[in-house]
């Protein structure tokens, strides 16, 4: 189990630096322009710290897999953070609209792509929480 934590780490760290990326690829600058003041911020501010926390996710399963597995707070933090994923998952699905993907090559390899991450990252918390 500790390598499949190592592997969401590396996969979670790689993750939170995409979001980087996303103000250009996503053209925040002419798409925000229609919002106001607060909301166009909030969606930076709301993007940063989305990125640093599933950072901090990734760095505590690359520095403390062993840790993560042991009954008592490791488990806690692990059933904490299947919910999360779980919840991720979910959202895939019932909170964005099939047409961004539906149709769209790239799209719909990237919606499954997602939806296999954020399976397979709930299911390894998910094992965590109910193994002995």
């Amino acid at each position: 189990m500790e390598l499949h934590l190592q592997i969401i780490g590396t996969l979670l760290i790689a993750l939170a630096f995409v979001h980087i990326i996303f103000p250009k690829y996503f053209n925040w600058k002419q798409e925000l322009q229609s919002l106001s003041l607060m909301n166009r911020e909030m969606m930076w501010v709301h993007t940063i710290f989305i990125a640093l926390t599933v950072f901090l996710m990734g760095l505590l399963c690359i520095t403390s897999p062993q840790e993560l597995t042991e009954p008592g707070l490791g488990k806690k933090i692990a059933l904490g953070l299947a919910v999360f994923w779980t919840i991720r998952l979910f959202i895939q699905f019932f909170g964005y609209s099939s047409k961004l993907w539906k149709g769209k090559t790239f799209e719909t390899i990237t919606h499954i792509i997602f939806s296999l991450l954020w399976t397979y990252i709930s299911g390894v918390f998910w094992v965590i929480c109910f193994s002995k």
